[in-house]
């Protein structure tokens, strides 16, 4: 357990203490953040064959990634109660834009994937960018067996190791064109995946620190939405609308999509209605699974984040702290009624509601708060999230091999498209709306 502790803390350090790198490209700029160089980095030593990591040094390493997404999200929740106003100014934008994260990936990727012949496969890969919940999604509409099935197997492992840099590149290059309004670009990067939201967010931020904090909670507060609407959106709409747009496109033959507990063609053998079989684990039964106690790996979190954060700042305030202790105890609070409620109401939410409770200014204290959270550099928790994520890409390894080189192109273009057109899609919604 504590070697990947130690590699996150060194390799952390070392690319906060080195700062930003920028590429210029004409009249636009790429920063690469300490972020994108910790989990580049974090990824080589996993990968590496030398002195290899072994698989449950990797599910470890994925255990404290977790960890470290979950005070990602009591640190963005606590900026929702300042900027409160903000939230309903941009209201009728923030759900126009949504548009763009639910049938972008249908619009752009589909078709790409199409044209490079992924098969059925299309289906399962385009229809969102692939998160947890799209397992669900598409096992209990074509079975666990099925290639749209191993589509979204294929997005998911390519958005895990990918997409946070991914968004974060993107994100620097549209900030740095000067176009789009920062807040337009905070609702795009709430892609409905709180290491991507994070990273988009953090390089937004770090571009435009005038609004930096209004950016952080407009991109929480979009991929809160995303994330809820996303299951229903992705049931009733997004996948049938990718089903139908890639047999038009294909003039394959006519295939009904199957409402859920039905079977498909797709999988004939497979009981859609089985929970064993519609939640499965996405990279099979022998993958290694390790569950670091909060006691340990909240600790040992919060100390890389701390030292990271003092590097950003540096020096260590008092602030950094009091801060840190703060949103950990944010966090625990979340996920203890998480756990009260079985679950039917998620740490996210849980985090969000007392977020916005206790930082805005008719909770007593709430300036104090903000202060000392305010205090905390995003970037650099961001940067350890991501120094996590590459110590545990060896575990991804073999299922990304396994499934070709056509998923890179087409992840690229999935987070893109639900990126940029949401982005433009809330650029004119603002313009309007003001």
């Amino acid at each position: 357990m504590w070697l990947p502790a130690v590699l996150a803390l060194v390799i952390v350090s070392a690319f906060q203490a080195v700062g930003v790198w920028k590429i210029n490209l004409g009249p636009a700029a790429i920063a690469v953040y300490p972020m994108v160089w910790a989990l580049l980095a974090g990824g080589f030593v996993s990968a590496q064959r030398r002195w290899p990591l072994t698989p449950r040094m990797w599910a470890v390493a994925e255990s404290l990634m977790a960890v470290g997404v979950s005070l990602l999200v009591a640190r963005l929740s606590l900026t929702l109660g300042p900027n409160i106003d903000v939230l309903f100014d941009a209201g009728p934008a923030l759900l126009l834009q949504e548009v763009g994260h639910l049938v972008g990936t249908v619009a752009i990727a589909l078709p790409l994937a199409v044209a490079l012949r992924m098969g059925r496969a299309t289906v399962g890969a385009t229809f969102s960018i692939d998160r947890e919940a799209s397992f669900a999604i598409v096992g209990d509409r074509f079975g666990v067996k099925s290639d749209e099935y191993r589509g979204v197997l294929s997005m998911y492992v390519f958005g895990t190791m990918f997409g946070a840099v991914i968004v974060a590149l993107i994100a620097s290059l549209t900030s740095s064109l000067g176009i789009f309004d920062p807040l337009a670009l905070a609702m795009g990067a709430g892609v409905g995946s709180g290491s991507m939201m994070a990273a988009g967010a953090a390089a937004i931020s770090a571009a435009h620190p005038e609004v930096g904090e209004q950016v952080l909670a407009l991109a929480a507060t979009s991929n809160l939405i995303t994330m809820i609407l996303g299951v229903y959106v992705g049931v009733w709409i997004a996948l049938p609308l990718a089903d139908r747009l890639y047999r038009l496109l294909t003039r394959s033959a006519s295939r009904p999509v199957a409402v859920s507990g039905e079977r498909t063609e797709s999988s004939p053998d497979v009981d859609a209605t089985d929970p064993a079989e519609t939640h499965a684990a996405p990279f099979g039964d022998d993958d290694v699974k390790v569950t670091v106690p909060l006691y340990l790996s909240v600790p040992i979190v919060a100390a890389i984040c701390v030292a990271a954060a003092t590097i950003a700042a540096g020096e260590l305030t008092t602030s950094i702290p009091i801060g840190f202790t703060l949103i950990v105890g944010l966090m625990l609070v979340a996920t203890a009624l998480s756990h009260l409620t079985r679950g039917k109401i998620t740490a996210v939410i849980w985090a969000s509601v007392l977020g916005v409770s206790v930082s805005g200014p008719w909770f007593p204290g709430s300036a104090w708060i903000v202060h000392n959270t305010e205090s905390i550099d995003f970037m650099s928790m961001c940067a350890v999230v991501l120094g996590f994520a590459g110590l545990a890409v060896g575990k991804n390894l073999p299922a990304l091999r396994m499934i070709g080189w056509k998923i890179v192109p087409v992840g690229f273009a999935a987070i893109f498209a639900s990126f940029v057109l949401s982005t433009l899609i809330a650029e004119f919604a603002l313009g309007f709306w003001r």
